[in-house]
């Protein structure tokens, strides 16, 4: 079943066209990655799944059920993390994580429960007593992520959640992630960095400009995009005619050499350095370091929309 499905979504704002025919659908225990440049559409988007945007045309549909402002029996089954972090500065953690959790569950008995297990999902058990001032930057992003989850809910919109934070809390937060997942919850994670989303998404959409540009997983997506190898070998002395001959190889993209370092950009491909270590030995030539990296994520980003996500 699709816990999420969009079909032919159309916001505009004025002449602006946020949302050009969007489509969008996440099947059950998926951890899906929702990338796109800045404007291109994917807050636009996440706001009308949630019906905090009215559209112009389109169906939104959640756990299967028409989604509208009034459906509040969906709404409950829905988490999100934004990006900007969103507590309540006089409150302890303890008495925000328990606010926030009161908007969706009236029972107190079950929501104490909740609230402790959030806590404890989240490492913050020292900190209970603590206001947001007092906690660090990563500690404040599990609080918002602890707000966000404490009702256990069935989908969660993860929203950069990882921005400004120490590489020990963005692993703490990700492994947080992926067993939330793994305890049957539907993740949706946005990001700017790249690796996070190549490691735990297990299916991944690249948008811009309202539009849905490709969708696949990490390694259909590269194979999608015919982007191979970066290959680069310290060469002493390269003949141009030696170059111009591993440029001429039906798998070599380019090939430029600095008067130290031969770097050639490879389509996809089983035997690229041999290939090109072929056309070396033809020369007599024998390279020194040899360095070869498959393509990243961010490659296909920028092949696929001309744009760098670090940028």
């Amino acid at each position: 079943m699709d816990v999420v499905s969009v079909k032919n979504l159309v916001k505009r704002y004025g002449n602006t066209i946020a949302l050009d025919h969007f489509n969008m659908s996440i099947a059950q225990g998926e951890v899906f990655g929702l990338l796109g440049p800045n404007g291109s559409g994917k807050t636009t988007a996440i706001n009308c799944i949630f019906q905090l945007l009215t559209y112009d045309k389109g169906e939104i549909e959640l756990f299967g059920q028409p989604m509208s402002p009034t459906r509040y029996d969906l709404k409950r089954r829905i988490g999100i993390v934004p990006q900007n972090v969103a507590v309540f500065e006089e409150l302890t953690v303890r008495e925000n994580i328990d606010y926030f959790c009161g908007l969706y569950i009236e029972d107190a008995k079950q929501r104490r429960t909740c609230v402790e297990d959030a806590i404890g999902f989240v490492g913050l058990e020292d900190y209970v007593k603590h206001r947001p001032r007092k906690l660090s930057g990563g500690l404040l992003r599990r609080l918002n992520i602890a707000c966000g989850i404490a009702h256990k809910p069935e989908l969660a919109f993860f929203d950069e959640p990882t921005v400004a934070v120490d590489p020990q809390s963005r692993a703490s937060i990700l492994e947080g992630i992926q067993r939330m997942n793994a305890e049957g919850m539907t993740v949706v994670y946005t990001s700017h960095y790249m690796e996070e989303v190549e490691d735990i998404c297990s299916r991944i959409m690249i948008m811009d400009k309202g539009r849905t540009l490709a969708i696949g997983t990490n390694a259909q997506l590269k194979v999608m995009t015919g982007i191979g190898e970066r290959i680069e070998m310290d060469v002493l002395s390269l003949p141009e005619a030696a170059r111009a001959k591993v440029q001429g190889l039906e798998c070599v993209q380019s090939a430029e050499y600095d008067g130290r370092v031969l770097r050639i950009v490879c389509s996809s491909g089983q035997h690229n350095v041999a290939d090109v270590l072929g056309v070396l030995r033809t020369f007599d030539m024998q390279p020194g370091r040899i360095w070869a990296e498959p393509p990243t994520l961010n490659d296909v980003f920028l092949e696929i929309t001309g744009r760098d996500l670090r940028d």
